[in-house]
């Protein structure tokens, strides 16, 4: 049993949220999942991602063990990158979390227009 809470302000569980909860690393993660990646295939598939957050995002992912990065003696060298069999464990909940998104983001869209539209009105009060 974990004597982890995460509900604790100083607990470090807090800091892997952290990097799980940033868009760019679910991303990755996500675009991972079927086979290794080159770094700028990432690039290009995660559009409106920049060199330096993704290589930020990439370096993050690999401390915690949950990406590998593969360097192939190439001229230009070639920079591969993969999940770890820890990694691997995420795969499912990301991609839940991704299509989730996809799938329910006409009805947040419409929440949001109707707290916005409701909270206008009583602006005017």
């Amino acid at each position: 049993m974990s004597s982890y809470d995460v509900y604790a302000k100083n607990c470090p569980t807090r800091l892997v949220l952290d990097r799980l909860a940033d868009k760019w690393a679910l991303l990755v993660l996500n675009r991972l999942t079927d086979e290794p990646v080159r770094f700028n295939r990432l690039r290009r598939d995660i559009e409106g991602v920049s060199q330096k957050v993704l290589t930020q995002t990439l370096r993050n992912l690999e401390r915690d063990g949950l990406v590998a990065r593969e360097v192939f003696p190439t001229v230009p060298v070639t920079v591969e990158y993969s999940l770890t069999p820890l990694g691997r464990t995420l795969t499912q909940t990301v991609a839940a979390l991704t299509h989730w998104a996809e799938e329910n983001f006409d009805s947040v869209r419409l929440a949001q227009q109707s707290f916005d539209a409701s909270k206008a009105g009583h602006a005017r009060l």
